[in-house]
């Protein structure tokens, strides 16, 4: 129902030296380089919103690479404190070009994040996007918080999922990369990962088209195209973008 998509995802393989693009579906090793996967969904008038999800990915394929230097120098602290000063510096580009130009005024973006290295995804996010995990044995989890009023007050017990559903206030973000506000305090944690796993990265247009429980039975056995073009037949009120990620 939008007319441009403000949704933009990523996904990379990268080392100390060079960032390669992979396509929209394949197949690779760890033996040559560690692996990011991303989506952003950017808010703003005009086409802020769509820039500002762009600015967020061009930043990640631009400071990932360096970290991988350092981490193999052993100089780095640690993924945790690569990601949370990865996104502080997205953070800080948005609002300092929403400063400077008045089409970019008030622009932000979502983020979530994962950094998957030999036995670990190390993830960063914030906002309303998602990063949903399927371990091999076990139910699938939410990784990530909703950044929002209604995320809030699911996570104390006062609504279930249908109830945030329909909430009037769903869409209000308490926490956002740029948008204007001065503090961001990012979501940042590790899981371990084995063969059969999966893992689902999605901005809110998917959510908003499928339920918890039948996103759990499509992310064991569908590829991204088909949960996003289910999300669409459903809602369709927003963009839906996803990527699926199996461990093999």
């Amino acid at each position: 129902m939008r007319q441009n998509n403000e949704d933009t995802f990523l996904c990379l393989n990268f080392d100390s030296r060079e960032v390669r693009y992979l396509g929209k579906v394949g197949e690779a090793t760890l033996d040559h380089g560690d692996f990011v996967f991303a989506v952003s969904d950017g808010m703003g008038g005009a086409k802020s919103g769509e820039f500002a999800s762009k600015i967020a990915a061009e930043k990640i394929t631009r400071l990932l690479p360096q970290s991988f230097k350092q981490s193999a120098q052993n100089i780095s602290a640690g993924h945790g404190d690569v990601l949370t000063e990865l996104f502080h510096r997205i953070h800080q580009e948005l609002i300092k070009l929403g400063r400077h130009y008045e089409e970019c005024r008030g622009m932000g973006a979502t983020l979530s994040l994962g950094w998957f290295t030999p036995g670990w995804m190390h993830f960063a996010h914030v906002g309303d996007s998602r990063i949903y995990w399927l371990p091999k044995s076990g139910p699938m989890k939410q990784l990530t918080d909703d950044h929002t009023y209604v995320g809030w007050l699911r996570r104390k017990g006062e609504l279930n999922e249908r109830q945030a559903r329909t909430h009037p206030r769903k869409s209000v973000l308490m926490q956002v990369l740029g948008a204007g506000r001065q503090s961001l305090d990012p979501q940042i944690g590790s899981v371990s990962c084995e063969s059969g796993d999966h893992f689902l990265f999605c901005t809110d247009g998917v959510i908003d088209g499928i339920w918890d429980h039948r996103l759990a039975d499509m992310l064991a056995k569908d590829d991204a195209k088909t949960i996003v073009e289910y999300a669409v037949s459903e809602s369709g009120r927003d963009n839906a973008s996803a990527v699926v990620v199996e461990m093999l």
